[in-house]
């Protein structure tokens, strides 16, 4: 992939405080952004610990779940638009970036964090809201890493802030049962959702944060 400067903060054109959801998600796209410079055409058809996805379908999905963010932030339905047409394979990093700028200008108003935000697993606000895509983020991020060979210097933060959130909308187990119950309080058009979570997968309390958030999400990193 072509080398190109890193947008580091796609919410603003001036800077952001650290505790401002906005700036921690800025630095999770900033860490996928160079992740995906990294990969190479020779492994965009390799496999991924992302289901079935391979790297190719991975960066595919990493795109929709940006533009999602952006949708979001526009105070839109996130799932009421067809997702993006796939890049082409020597596109992804300038679509990335490309699409990167377009959450910066949906979330540049401020009132976006405080507009509640009706996912099928949540209604919380957009700031609570960025922290679960956050976390999305950071663990599909890791999906890459892993599968193209690369050990990113994972931002505590961004880890830390990723797990805060989706410990504080899944339990470790019966998540299908757990997210059946929390859609019963949604618009009908938000049920009947798969679950998009796999069980959590027992790791050491002293692992590494990532190993704990990515086990969290369904993922062996010892495995990886």
């Amino acid at each position: 992939m072509t080398t190109e400067t890193v947008t580091t903060n796609p919410t603003s054109d001036s800077p952001l405080p650290d505790g401002d959801p906005r700036a921690t998600f800025a630095r999770a796209v900033a860490l996928a952004g160079s992740v995906i410079c990294a990969v190479r055409p020779d492994q965009l058809d390799d496999p991924t610990p992302c289901g079935d996805k391979d790297v190719r379908a991975l960066l595919g999905h990493l795109v929709e779940v940006l533009n999602r963010v952006a949708v979001i932030g526009r105070g839109e339905d996130p799932f009421g638009a067809a997702p993006p047409p796939p890049a082409a394979d020597e596109a992804w990093l300038a679509t990335w970036h490309q699409t990167a700028h377009e959450v910066r200008a949906a979330w540049s108003d401020p009132a976006a964090l405080v507009r509640i935000v009706i996912l099928p697993w949540s209604q919380v606000s957009g700031a609570e809201t960025l922290g679960h895509y956050g976390n999305e983020l950071t663990v599909h991020t890791w999906d890459l890493a892993m599968a193209t060979g690369q050990q990113p210097a994972w931002d505590e933060q961004v880890v830390s802030v990723a797990f805060d959130a989706i410990r504080r909308i899944l339990p470790a187990t019966d998540r299908a049962a757990a997210i059946a119950a929390a859609a019963q309080s949604m618009p009908p058009e938000r049920r009947n959702f798969p679950p998009p979570f796999a069980e959590a997968v027992d790791v050491s309390p002293d692992a590494p944060l990532i190993d704990r958030l990515v086990a969290f999400n369904g993922r062996d990193p010892r495995r990886s």
